[in-house]
């Protein structure tokens, strides 16, 4: 279980964090909220990419916030960046080593780039560069994530950047890992059909939580349905709903 207590984060003069209290314990756990809202800060200081001004991570009844990146890793911790980083001269079948403990197996290659609709021997001896679009890299990342079967899975808005093609294919690969991992997974998003298949939701405001309810109950709150923009989430919730907090 991660828990967050009272997180706050201050950079040049400005609050993008005040005082978070959270318990993550729900295997699937959506975090939404306006552009600024603190989202992707929260994220990258659960992974100790920056630090919190004030607070403690609590991961698996261990603090962790003084651990760097790599202890966080070991500890069972994924990230998956809303752009995911291309390093020209590292190949698909690289970062395969790395997730199958420094081996590479073809066959292991094929059970994990199949999850997410690709041929290993169409991927396995390509670069991370700009040969790849976007939708493949992401699709590639969350592969690489999968396969280490972490206790806590962080994605960045994994939507971001891709079309539309290639975003209905990412909704079949997260329900497709939400059915096989035995760990959390928390995806920062805007998009209403991730929304839609979280256990909780997690609402930022101006870097507070505004609500952390049943994924169903605030989707009603924010009155969002599978023809409503997530861009207007913050012109949609109900104010009386905002300050229950679990």
């Amino acid at each position: 279980m991660l828990e967050l207590q009272h997180i706050s984060y201050h950079i040049d003069g400005k609050d993008i964090l005040k005082d978070i209290n959270l318990k993550i314990s729900d295997r699937f756990v959506a975090v939404t909220g306006p552009n600024g809202s603190g989202k992707s800060t929260l994220a990258k200081i659960i992974m100790g990419l920056i630090a919190p001004t004030s607070g403690r991570i609590i991961f698996d009844g261990e603090d962790i916030t003084d651990l760097p990146i790599h202890e966080r890793a070991k500890r069972g911790i994924s990230y998956a960046f809303q752009q995911p980083v291309r390093f020209k001269g590292l190949r698909v079948r690289d970062l395969l080593e790395l997730s199958n403990s420094g081996k590479y197996e073809f066959g292991h290659a094929c059970d994990v780039l199949s999850e997410v609709g690709l041929c290993a021997r169409d991927y396995v001896d390509r670069e991370l560069n700009d040969t790849l679009s976007g939708g493949e890299m992401k699709r590639i990342e969350i592969a690489m994530t999968a396969a280490r079967g972490s206790k806590l899975s962080l994605f960045d808005e994994p939507e971001a950047g891709i079309d539309l093609w290639s975003f209905q294919s990412l909704i079949h690969i997260f329900e497709k890992l939400y059915d096989k991992t035995s760990g959390s997974i928390v995806i920062i998003s805007h998009q209403e059909r991730i929304l839609s298949i979280a256990d909780k939701i997690l609402y930022l405001k101006d870097g507070v939580v505004e609500t952390y309810d049943a994924g169903s109950k605030v989707m009603k709150d924010l009155n969002i349905t599978n023809s409503t923009s997530c861009s207007v989430l913050h012109e949609k919730m109900p104010q009386e709903s905002l300050r229950k907090t679990k």
